[in-house]
């Protein structure tokens, strides 16, 4: 268990208690042989951006990532043993790749009649400004890649996640500012392809919050499938997360409120594990939290998330290493057969000149309940 730095017990006395760490924290950052690095950085060479995607075989991933900040496109690689390797894809990709712009984000999308693709949305085409939501596709689960028209919808951000509705469409969620611009404030919008992929619906805003900026929207289906639920960065960074639901598959959503303390964090991501718990790994963004700006998850179930109660425990996956407390996170997150968590994302991996890398962290919520303290 992770013990509060005496800086942040001075602190205590000046914070609303509600704003202060509120359940136990255990620390897997400094075990290395739960680490593989999918890309490293450079001292000239910036490796960021990570989403994944795990195929139905269950042992395969993909993972597709920028060079810079918010920079362009252009590297995959591609895990055949559930990640404990990786092959990089990049020179079979269409070479109009290289232009998509910040922040790649990859999905498997079912059309109504069952047809499987292979996506990956970018935010923009060329420089930003220019046009918005290119994609490359792949109808052969990614043997071959083609190049597709960019959907032209303005956005900081491409699709931060889809989910597959009852009918068989899917409805993709994501952010911007005005005119598509990243700045506040930030609203969030959404759309849903009735084709699998190749068209989407006029997006509309569905997050709007009066003083605070919703983005990098995570959606996802509750445990008894009745009802979506989201998890939004609260970009002010001024309180926590926000989290909103739906009864009617997207056709309308409740007013976002906050997030527990322990789910404050940006670019949520996450998955069920097989005894109903959820793990939501994003860049941790709580207020006076130990772990503010490294890599965490969370552990809880889905009512604690729904009711606002604190959940079960955090972990600290991995220690970013960076001056830039805001550049990690952004994770992909997959769950093996045998209970292992597979959670990919980007940080400055150790101290020095060298820049962000892509590393994955492997782990079992029975290892993590072993050290919960009792």
């Amino acid at each position: 268990m992770h013990s509060l730095p005496s800086a942040l017990l001075c602190l205590a006395a000046l914070v609303p208690a509600e704003e202060m760490p509120n359940l136990p924290l255990i620390d897997l950052s400094g075990q290395k042989e739960r680490q593989v690095v999918v890309a490293a950085g450079t001292p000239t060479l910036y490796q960021g951006h990570p989403t994944t995607l795990m195929m139905p075989d269950g042992k395969t991933i993909y993972c597709v990532w920028t060079l810079n900040h918010g920079g362009h496109s252009g590297p995959m690689a591609r895990s055949d043993d559930a990640g404990q390797t990786w092959i990089r894809l990049d020179e079979q990709l269409p070479k109009g790749f290289l232009a998509h712009q910040n922040c790649p984000s990859l999905y498997r999308i079912v059309d109504p009649a069952g047809k499987a693709r292979l996506w990956v949305f970018s935010a923009a085409l060329g420089k930003r400004g220019g046009p918005g939501m290119p994609s490359i596709m792949s109808e052969d689960d990614g043997k071959t890649w083609k190049e597709m028209p960019p959907l032209n919808f303005p956005c900081v951000m491409t699709f931060s996640s889809v989910v597959r509705l009852k009918d068989g469409r899917t409805l993709g969620l994501y952010h911007r500012g005005p005119s598509g611009a990243d700045k506040a404030p930030l609203v969030t919008l959404q759309t849903i392809t009735s084709d699998g992929g190749f068209t989407w619906s006029e997006p509309r805003v569905v997050a709007e919050v009066t003083g605070k900026n919703p983005c990098e929207p995570f959606v996802f289906r509750s445990p008894d499938g009745k009802e979506l639920a989201c998890l939004l960065r609260e970009n002010t960074h001024k309180g926590r997360s926000l989290m909103m639901f739906s009864q009617d598959e997207g056709a309308t959503w409740s007013t976002p409120t906050e997030t527990n303390w322990g789910l404050t964090g940006d670019r949520h991501n996450g998955l069920f594990t097989s005894d109903g718990r959820m793990v939501v790994c994003f860049r941790d963004q709580a207020l006076n939290s130990p772990t503010r700006g490294h890599f965490v998850a969370w552990v809880g179930t889905y009512d604690d998330l729904k009711s606002g109660r604190p959940g079960q425990y955090r972990v600290k996956l991995l220690n970013h290493y960076g001056k830039h407390t805001g550049d990690c996170g952004y994770p992909g997150v997959e769950l093996l057969a045998d209970g292992t968590i597979v959670s990919t994302t980007y940080l400055q991996y150790a101290p020095g000149a060298d820049q962000n890398s892509v590393v994955s962290v492997r782990f079992k919520l029975s290892e993590t309940d072993a050290r919960r303290p009792r």
